[in-house]
Protein backbone atom coordinates (compact mmCIF):
# COMPACT_ATOMS: atom_id res chain seq x y z
CA UNK A 1 0.00 0.00 0.00
CA UNK A 2 1.19 3.50 -0.86
CA UNK A 3 0.91 4.86 2.70
CA UNK A 4 2.91 7.65 4.35
CA UNK A 5 2.86 7.91 8.17
CA UNK A 6 4.53 10.57 10.31
CA UNK A 7 5.26 9.67 13.95
CA UNK A 8 6.30 12.52 16.23
CA UNK A 9 8.08 11.76 19.50
CA UNK A 10 9.14 8.37 18.20
CA UNK A 11 12.42 8.28 20.14
CA UNK A 12 10.80 7.97 23.55
CA UNK A 13 9.59 5.03 25.60
CA UNK A 14 6.62 3.94 23.47
CA UNK A 15 7.93 4.98 20.05
CA UNK A 16 10.12 1.95 19.29
CA UNK A 17 7.19 -0.43 19.70
CA UNK A 18 4.95 1.84 17.62
CA UNK A 19 7.24 2.10 14.62
CA UNK A 20 7.87 -1.67 14.68
CA UNK A 21 4.11 -2.34 14.74
CA UNK A 22 3.44 0.10 11.92
CA UNK A 23 6.21 -1.44 9.82
CA UNK A 24 4.75 -4.90 10.46
CA UNK A 25 1.25 -3.72 9.49
CA UNK A 26 2.38 -1.78 6.39
CA UNK A 27 5.70 -3.28 5.18
CA UNK A 28 5.83 -1.03 2.11
CA UNK A 29 4.70 2.18 3.77
CA UNK A 30 6.88 5.27 4.04
CA UNK A 31 7.22 5.77 7.81
CA UNK A 32 8.95 8.91 9.03
CA UNK A 33 10.00 9.83 12.56
CA UNK A 34 10.35 13.32 14.07
CA UNK A 35 11.84 13.83 17.52
CA UNK A 36 13.74 16.45 19.48
CA UNK A 37 16.15 13.84 20.85
CA UNK A 38 15.92 14.52 24.59
CA UNK A 39 16.20 10.79 25.28
CA UNK A 40 17.62 9.43 22.02
CA UNK A 41 20.75 8.24 23.84
CA UNK A 42 18.82 6.41 26.58
CA UNK A 43 18.99 3.05 24.84
CA UNK A 44 18.18 -0.09 26.79
CA UNK A 45 17.36 -2.59 24.08
CA UNK A 46 20.86 -3.99 23.86
CA UNK A 47 20.52 -4.44 20.09
CA UNK A 48 20.25 -2.46 16.90
CA UNK A 49 18.92 1.09 16.77
CA UNK A 50 15.09 0.88 16.71
CA UNK A 51 14.86 3.66 14.11
CA UNK A 52 16.40 1.37 11.50
CA UNK A 53 12.85 0.35 10.47
CA UNK A 54 12.02 3.93 9.45
CA UNK A 55 12.43 5.41 6.00
CA UNK A 56 13.68 8.66 7.54
CA UNK A 57 14.37 10.15 10.95
CA UNK A 58 14.18 13.93 11.36
CA UNK A 59 15.24 15.92 14.40
CA UNK A 60 13.52 19.05 15.61
CA UNK A 61 11.16 20.50 18.20
CA UNK A 62 7.49 19.61 17.72
CA UNK A 63 6.72 23.23 18.58
CA UNK A 64 8.50 24.17 15.35
CA UNK A 65 7.69 21.27 13.04
CA UNK A 66 7.99 22.15 9.33
CA UNK A 67 4.83 21.89 7.25
CA UNK A 68 6.72 19.97 4.59
CA UNK A 69 6.86 16.87 6.82
CA UNK A 70 3.08 16.69 6.97
CA UNK A 71 2.45 17.17 3.25
CA UNK A 72 1.51 13.93 1.52
CA UNK A 73 0.92 12.04 4.77
CA UNK A 74 -2.01 9.68 5.14
CA UNK A 75 -1.70 9.58 8.93
CA UNK A 76 0.03 11.52 11.70
CA UNK A 77 0.70 9.94 15.11
CA UNK A 78 1.41 12.46 17.87
CA UNK A 79 3.44 10.84 20.66
CA UNK A 80 5.61 13.87 21.46
CA UNK A 81 4.97 14.99 25.04
CA UNK A 82 6.34 15.86 28.44
CA UNK A 83 5.33 12.44 29.52
CA UNK A 84 4.43 12.18 33.20
CA UNK A 85 3.20 14.03 36.28
CA UNK A 86 6.61 14.85 37.87
CA UNK A 87 7.91 16.39 34.64
CA UNK A 88 4.61 18.15 34.09
CA UNK A 89 4.74 19.65 37.57
CA UNK A 90 8.37 20.76 37.09
CA UNK A 91 7.70 22.29 33.67
CA UNK A 92 4.00 23.24 33.73
CA UNK A 93 4.12 25.95 31.06
CA UNK A 94 6.34 23.89 28.78
CA UNK A 95 4.04 20.90 29.26
CA UNK A 96 1.07 22.90 27.99
CA UNK A 97 3.12 24.25 25.08
CA UNK A 98 4.45 20.85 23.96
CA UNK A 99 1.60 18.53 24.90
CA UNK A 100 -1.36 20.73 24.04
CA UNK A 101 -0.49 23.74 21.90
CA UNK A 102 1.85 21.87 19.55
CA UNK A 103 -0.55 18.91 19.25
CA UNK A 104 -3.35 21.23 18.17
CA UNK A 105 -1.11 23.19 15.80
CA UNK A 106 0.07 19.93 14.24
CA UNK A 107 -3.53 18.73 13.88
CA UNK A 108 -4.56 21.94 12.12
CA UNK A 109 -1.54 21.61 9.85
CA UNK A 110 -2.45 17.99 9.11
CA UNK A 111 -6.08 18.83 8.36
CA UNK A 112 -5.05 21.60 5.96
CA UNK A 113 -2.69 19.19 4.19
CA UNK A 114 -5.44 16.62 3.65
CA UNK A 115 -4.17 14.02 6.16
CA UNK A 116 -6.75 11.28 6.56
CA UNK A 117 -6.10 10.15 10.17
CA UNK A 118 -4.69 11.97 13.19
CA UNK A 119 -3.85 9.91 16.28
CA UNK A 120 -3.24 11.58 19.63
CA UNK A 121 -1.74 9.68 22.57
CA UNK A 122 -3.94 10.81 25.44
CA UNK A 123 -4.16 9.31 28.93
CA UNK A 124 -6.59 7.84 31.44
CA UNK A 125 -5.04 10.28 33.93
CA UNK A 126 -7.75 12.70 32.77
CA UNK A 127 -10.05 10.89 35.25
CA UNK A 128 -7.79 11.98 38.14
CA UNK A 129 -9.56 11.38 41.45
CA UNK A 130 -12.29 8.92 40.57
CA UNK A 131 -13.76 6.86 43.37
CA UNK A 132 -16.43 4.29 42.61
CA UNK A 133 -17.17 2.43 39.37
CA UNK A 134 -14.74 2.12 36.48
CA UNK A 135 -14.79 5.30 34.40
CA UNK A 136 -16.33 5.39 30.93
CA UNK A 137 -15.58 7.97 28.27
CA UNK A 138 -18.86 9.78 29.00
CA UNK A 139 -18.13 10.17 32.73
CA UNK A 140 -16.96 13.48 34.22
CA UNK A 141 -13.25 14.24 33.94
CA UNK A 142 -11.13 15.42 36.85
CA UNK A 143 -7.57 16.20 35.69
CA UNK A 144 -5.47 17.20 38.72
CA UNK A 145 -1.98 17.57 37.23
CA UNK A 146 -0.43 19.73 34.52
CA UNK A 147 0.12 16.56 32.47
CA UNK A 148 -3.52 15.49 32.69
CA UNK A 149 -4.75 19.03 32.03
CA UNK A 150 -2.67 19.17 28.85
CA UNK A 151 -4.18 15.91 27.64
CA UNK A 152 -7.80 16.91 28.15
CA UNK A 153 -7.10 20.39 26.78
CA UNK A 154 -5.82 18.77 23.60
CA UNK A 155 -8.82 16.46 23.37
CA UNK A 156 -11.20 19.39 23.68
CA UNK A 157 -9.35 21.33 21.01
CA UNK A 158 -9.33 18.37 18.64
CA UNK A 159 -13.07 17.84 19.15
CA UNK A 160 -13.70 21.30 17.71
CA UNK A 161 -11.40 20.90 14.73
CA UNK A 162 -13.04 21.67 11.39
CA UNK A 163 -12.64 19.44 8.34
CA UNK A 164 -12.94 15.81 7.34
CA UNK A 165 -9.85 14.40 9.08
CA UNK A 166 -10.58 11.40 11.32
CA UNK A 167 -9.23 12.11 14.81
CA UNK A 168 -8.62 9.43 17.46
CA UNK A 169 -7.62 10.28 21.03
CA UNK A 170 -6.41 7.10 22.72
CA UNK A 171 -6.80 7.47 26.47
CA UNK A 172 -4.11 5.00 27.37
CA UNK A 173 -3.94 3.14 30.64
CA UNK A 174 -0.67 3.51 32.58
CA UNK A 175 2.16 2.32 30.35
CA UNK A 176 4.38 -0.57 31.35
CA UNK A 177 6.71 -3.12 29.80
CA UNK A 178 10.11 -3.40 28.21
CA UNK A 179 11.31 -0.93 25.60
CA UNK A 180 14.40 -0.06 23.59
CA UNK A 181 14.31 3.20 25.59
CA UNK A 182 13.09 1.99 28.94
CA UNK A 183 11.58 4.25 31.60
CA UNK A 184 11.67 3.27 35.25
CA UNK A 185 9.45 6.14 36.41
CA UNK A 186 6.38 3.95 35.81
CA UNK A 187 4.90 1.90 38.60
CA UNK A 188 5.32 -1.67 37.33
CA UNK A 189 8.71 -0.98 35.74
CA UNK A 190 9.92 0.57 39.01
CA UNK A 191 8.88 -2.48 40.98
CA UNK A 192 10.66 -4.91 38.66
CA UNK A 193 13.82 -2.78 38.71
CA UNK A 194 13.79 -2.66 42.51
CA UNK A 195 13.27 -6.40 42.84
CA UNK A 196 16.12 -7.18 40.44
CA UNK A 197 18.64 -4.67 41.79
CA UNK A 198 17.99 -4.86 45.54
CA UNK A 199 15.69 -7.82 46.12
CA UNK A 200 13.19 -5.35 47.53
CA UNK A 201 10.14 -3.45 46.27
CA UNK A 202 9.54 -0.13 47.98
CA UNK A 203 5.97 1.10 47.53
CA UNK A 204 6.01 4.83 48.23
CA UNK A 205 2.21 5.03 48.66
CA UNK A 206 -0.03 3.00 50.96
CA UNK A 207 -0.64 0.60 48.07
CA UNK A 208 -4.36 1.30 47.76
CA UNK A 209 -4.57 3.45 44.57
CA UNK A 210 -6.04 1.84 41.48
CA UNK A 211 -4.17 1.90 38.17
CA UNK A 212 -5.10 0.38 34.81
CA UNK A 213 -2.06 -0.93 32.92
CA UNK A 214 -1.20 -1.43 29.26
CA UNK A 215 2.02 -2.82 27.80
CA UNK A 216 3.92 -0.77 25.22
CA UNK A 217 3.35 -3.49 22.61
CA UNK A 218 -0.40 -3.24 23.12
CA UNK A 219 -0.26 0.56 22.94
CA UNK A 220 1.36 0.08 19.54
CA UNK A 221 -1.46 -2.26 18.45
CA UNK A 222 -4.02 0.38 19.45
CA UNK A 223 -2.17 3.02 17.44
CA UNK A 224 -2.12 0.73 14.40
CA UNK A 225 -5.91 0.46 14.68
CA UNK A 226 -6.32 4.22 15.03
CA UNK A 227 -4.09 4.96 12.04
CA UNK A 228 -6.46 3.01 9.81
CA UNK A 229 -9.75 3.77 11.58
CA UNK A 230 -12.63 4.83 9.37
CA UNK A 231 -14.86 7.65 10.57
CA UNK A 232 -17.83 5.30 10.32
CA UNK A 233 -16.22 3.19 13.05
CA UNK A 234 -16.67 5.43 16.07
CA UNK A 235 -17.20 8.85 14.50
CA UNK A 236 -14.98 11.48 12.88
CA UNK A 237 -13.78 12.49 16.36
CA UNK A 238 -13.30 9.77 18.97
CA UNK A 239 -11.86 9.74 22.48
CA UNK A 240 -11.61 6.17 23.71
CA UNK A 241 -10.09 4.41 26.72
CA UNK A 242 -7.36 2.06 25.47
CA UNK A 243 -6.66 -0.98 27.62
CA UNK A 244 -8.62 -3.91 29.01
CA UNK A 245 -10.93 -4.28 32.00
CA UNK A 246 -8.94 -7.12 33.57
CA UNK A 247 -5.86 -4.88 33.85
CA UNK A 248 -7.22 -2.60 36.60
CA UNK A 249 -4.99 -3.23 39.64
CA UNK A 250 -4.28 -1.74 43.03
CA UNK A 251 -0.63 -0.77 43.44
CA UNK A 252 -0.18 -3.35 46.21
CA UNK A 253 -1.36 -6.07 43.80
CA UNK A 254 1.30 -5.05 41.29
CA UNK A 255 4.02 -5.27 43.94
CA UNK A 256 2.84 -8.72 44.97
CA UNK A 257 2.76 -9.95 41.36
CA UNK A 258 6.39 -8.87 40.85
CA UNK A 259 7.42 -10.52 44.13
CA UNK A 260 5.78 -13.77 43.03
CA UNK A 261 7.65 -13.63 39.71
CA UNK A 262 10.96 -13.08 41.52
CA UNK A 263 10.91 -15.35 44.60
CA UNK A 264 12.70 -13.96 47.63
CA UNK A 265 11.72 -10.36 46.89
CA UNK A 266 10.63 -8.39 49.95
CA UNK A 267 7.80 -5.88 49.65
CA UNK A 268 7.77 -2.73 51.75
CA UNK A 269 4.58 -0.65 51.71
CA UNK A 270 4.45 2.79 53.33
CA UNK A 271 1.18 2.41 55.20
CA UNK A 272 1.74 5.80 56.84
CA UNK A 273 1.91 7.63 53.50
CA UNK A 274 -0.84 10.14 52.73
CA UNK A 275 -3.47 8.71 50.42
CA UNK A 276 -2.52 9.10 46.75
CA UNK A 277 -5.40 10.99 45.19
CA UNK A 278 -4.52 9.71 41.71
CA UNK A 279 -6.67 6.62 41.84
CA UNK A 280 -9.08 5.42 39.19
CA UNK A 281 -10.47 2.29 37.59
CA UNK A 282 -11.30 2.47 33.89
CA UNK A 283 -13.92 0.81 31.70
CA UNK A 284 -12.55 -0.30 28.32
CA UNK A 285 -15.75 -1.74 26.82
CA UNK A 286 -15.98 0.89 24.06
CA UNK A 287 -12.49 0.03 22.80
CA UNK A 288 -13.31 -3.68 23.02
CA UNK A 289 -16.34 -3.15 20.79
CA UNK A 290 -14.64 -0.88 18.27
CA UNK A 291 -11.30 -2.70 17.97
CA UNK A 292 -11.91 -6.43 18.54
CA UNK A 293 -8.86 -7.41 16.48
CA UNK A 294 -6.51 -5.05 18.34
CA UNK A 295 -7.21 -5.94 21.95
CA UNK A 296 -4.30 -6.10 24.43
CA UNK A 297 -2.44 -9.41 24.33
CA UNK A 298 0.08 -8.90 27.14
CA UNK A 299 -1.25 -9.70 30.59
CA UNK A 300 0.46 -8.62 33.81
CA UNK A 301 2.64 -11.70 34.12
CA UNK A 302 3.80 -11.42 30.51
CA UNK A 303 4.77 -7.78 30.98
CA UNK A 304 6.72 -8.68 34.12
CA UNK A 305 8.50 -11.53 32.33
CA UNK A 306 9.47 -9.23 29.45
CA UNK A 307 10.82 -6.62 31.87
CA UNK A 308 12.80 -9.18 33.83
CA UNK A 309 14.35 -10.81 30.77
CA UNK A 310 15.03 -7.45 29.12
CA UNK A 311 16.74 -5.97 32.17
CA UNK A 312 18.73 -9.13 32.76
CA UNK A 313 19.86 -9.14 29.12
CA UNK A 314 21.49 -5.73 29.57
CA UNK A 315 23.02 -6.67 32.92
CA UNK A 316 20.88 -4.26 34.93
CA UNK A 317 21.95 -4.05 38.59
CA UNK A 318 21.77 -0.35 39.48
CA UNK A 319 20.27 -0.08 42.97
CA UNK A 320 20.27 3.72 42.55
CA UNK A 321 18.16 3.57 39.37
CA UNK A 322 15.73 6.18 40.71
CA UNK A 323 18.52 8.72 40.19
CA UNK A 324 19.58 7.44 36.76
CA UNK A 325 18.85 8.40 33.15
CA UNK A 326 16.05 5.83 33.22
CA UNK A 327 14.05 8.43 35.16
CA UNK A 328 13.12 11.00 32.54
CA UNK A 329 12.88 14.01 34.89
CA UNK A 330 16.46 13.43 36.02
CA UNK A 331 17.66 13.30 32.44
CA UNK A 332 15.98 16.59 31.59
CA UNK A 333 17.54 18.09 34.71
CA UNK A 334 20.97 16.83 33.63
CA UNK A 335 20.57 18.37 30.18
CA UNK A 336 19.74 21.70 31.81
CA UNK A 337 22.51 21.50 34.44
CA UNK A 338 25.10 20.81 31.74
CA UNK A 339 23.86 23.73 29.64
CA UNK A 340 22.23 21.90 26.74
CA UNK A 341 18.62 22.96 27.38
CA UNK A 342 17.23 26.36 28.33
CA UNK A 343 14.31 26.96 30.71
CA UNK A 344 11.84 26.40 27.88
CA UNK A 345 13.45 23.03 27.08
CA UNK A 346 14.77 24.24 23.74
CA UNK A 347 18.23 23.00 22.72
CA UNK A 348 20.66 25.88 23.18
CA UNK A 349 22.87 24.80 20.30
CA UNK A 350 19.83 24.83 17.99
CA UNK A 351 19.15 28.53 18.52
Amino acid sequence: MNVRILVTGNMGYVGPAVIRQLRHAWPDACIVGFDTGYFAHCLSGGGALPERVLDAQYFGDVRQIPESLVEGCDAVVQLAAISNDPMGDAFAEVTRSINQDSSLALARMAAAAGVRNYVFASSCSVYGIAQGPARRESDPLNPITAYALSKIGTEQGLAGLDGDMTVTCLRFATACGMSDRLRLDLVLNDFVAGALSTGRITVLSDGSPWRPLIDTTDMARAIEWAVARDAADGGRYLAVNAGRDEANYQVSELAQAVAEALPGTQVSINHDAPADSRSYKVDFSLYRGLAPDHQPLMDLRASIRALVSGLQAIGFSNADYRNSQLIRLHELARHRAEGRLDDGLYWKDAA
